[in-house]
């Protein structure tokens, strides 16, 4: 019941993700999945999920925790030297969560899982992203894996995977990122408006720029609305079939 995708361009990193939590006759409900830590003038960090909600937010609510305080909560996001230190701090608090559960339910573990994409960059460092698995272990974005998505995938993937540029602007990806969510929200119904979205510009550790797409949003619908045409339009012009 959830779509995140984080992207990593040349200029930065961008970060959308959906707020839907259930999809019944009866129960439809919403939770913000995306979470930032911002120092001013050092790093910026942004954490999305996807899986059982109460174990992602025991992960935000413990980082968040130890943000706070520090001295007596080691080890801090805040503190780490590197991202993949703090996608290694991520990891483990996620791996301790789950282990936790799976202690006291079923032996299935599945119930209590969940994944995880986590970027940002600190100040002399490269913007960095990171997929984490339920285990705790994690892999890192690059040429050949520019971006993650985790949730329901499939559906927003083949637009991304045929128009994704690491040259693209951020205008561009929002655009594309857009589409990719439209495509998702129209094939499942655990996916759905309000959408979140960041963008991490390359060396900005000041300025957080972010945007919620509500429902009957005119961007997003222009967006929706343009793609749904164009594909009529492309779709004509193909070659006809002969039998």
């Amino acid at each position: 019941m959830t779509y995140c995708v984080g992207m990593r361009l040349n200029k930065g990193l961008v970060f959308m993700s959906d707020t839907r939590t259930n999809a019944g006759v009866d129960d439809i409900a919403q939770v913000r999945k995306m979470r930032s830590w911002h120092v001013p003038g050092e790093r910026v960090i942004t954490l999305m999920s996807a899986g059982n909600l109460a174990t992602t937010q025991a992960v935000v609510s413990l980082l968040d925790e130890r943000t706070k305080a520090p001295e007596d909560r080691h080890p801090s996001i805040l503190e780490a030297p590197s991202m993949f230190q703090i996608a290694t701090i991520v990891g483990e608090t996620l791996r301790q969560i789950v282990m936790r559960h799976n202690a006291e339910g079923p032996a299935a573990a599945s119930p209590f899982r969940a994944s995880l994409i986590i970027g940002g960059q600190i100040k002399g460092a490269e913007p960095r992203l990171f997929l984490i698995y339920p285990e705790g272990n994690f892999i890192e974005a690059g040429e050949d894996n520019p971006f993650f998505q985790i949730g329901e995938t499939k559906y927003g993937r083949p637009i991304i995977v045929r128009s994704y540029d690491p040259a693209m602007s951020f205008e561009d990806a929002v655009k594309l990122l857009c589409v990719s969510f439209d495509s998702t929200i129209r094939a499942n119904a655990g996916v759905d408006l309000p959408i979140d979205l960041k963008i991490h510009e390359r060396d900005d550790y000041t300025t957080v720029r972010e945007r919620r797409f509500e429902r009957g949003d005119p961007y997003f619908d222009s967006v929706a609305n343009g793609w749904a045409e164009a594909l009529g339009i492309a779709l004509a012009e193909l070659p006809d079939f002969h039998f």
